[in-house]
């Protein structure tokens, strides 16, 4: 899929290669006991490695929107949350073929599809202390919106947010949570009627960084 040099593809792409926001954009959006969990964590302990795709398209008024998944109730460390595709790595795969195929899997989207898809470039990896996991996002696009067949098994609902949602600051939003005895405010993005908190929303802060 060619992208002109000034089309917002090309556009993002080169920011992401100048450099990418980082951890800093990450904590805008960071879970207040986090750095607890990170430094309670035993040293040496490996973290499992995985993959996610941010999946941009353009909807039919020229909108640019991705998409969340809400994971099945049933399966997994994040069983129930909203998140972005993706997942743990298999044997001998590299990160991004991880990304691509976790999407291709949990969205059902077509060979065809697939092919059309074009990679813009990596985001900064982030670990997640409650499963031990340490996720590696990578930022795509295709050129129109894709057919879905989402797992059933995996997936209990799919959402495509707008990509400017993520820059408005009324859709950012706290509230309090207890965790571990303790009352924390929590911040969250409020997108497509869901609460995207956590990890998906520390990746989602630093793809609005770039934006900016």
């Amino acid at each position: 899929m060619a992208q002109s040099p000034d089309s917002f593809p090309s556009r993002l792409a080169a920011r992401l290669a100048q450099g990418l926001p980082g951890e800093e954009a990450q904590l805008a959006m960071c879970p207040p006991y986090r750095l607890g969990l990170l430094s309670s964590r035993p040293e040496g302990l490996a973290w499992r490695q995985s993959a996610v795709l941010i999946l941009l398209y353009p909807d039919r008024k020229g909108e640019w929107r991705f998409y969340l998944i809400e994971r099945s109730a049933h399966r997994g460390s994040h069983r129930g949350e909203m998140a972005l595709p993706g997942g743990s790595l298999e044997q001998d795969e590299t990160f991004l073929e991880a990304a691509l195929r976790e999407a291709r899997e949990e969205l059902g989207l077509e060979a065809a599809t697939m092919a059309a898809i074009e990679v813009l470039g990596p985001l900064s990896s982030l670990r997640v202390p409650p499963s031990g996991f340490e996720i590696h996002p990578f930022v795509a696009v295709l050129d129109s919106e894709p057919a879905l067949r989402p797992a059933e098994d995996e997936v209990a609902a799919c959402f495509s947010p707008l990509l400017a949602d993520l820059l408005d600051p009324a859709l950012v939003r706290r509230e309090t949570v207890d965790f571990q005895g303790r009352d924390w405010e929590l911040p969250f993005y409020s997108l497509e009627g869901t609460r995207v908190w956590g990890a998906t929303a520390m990746i989602l802060a630093e793809l609005a960084a770039a934006l900016r």
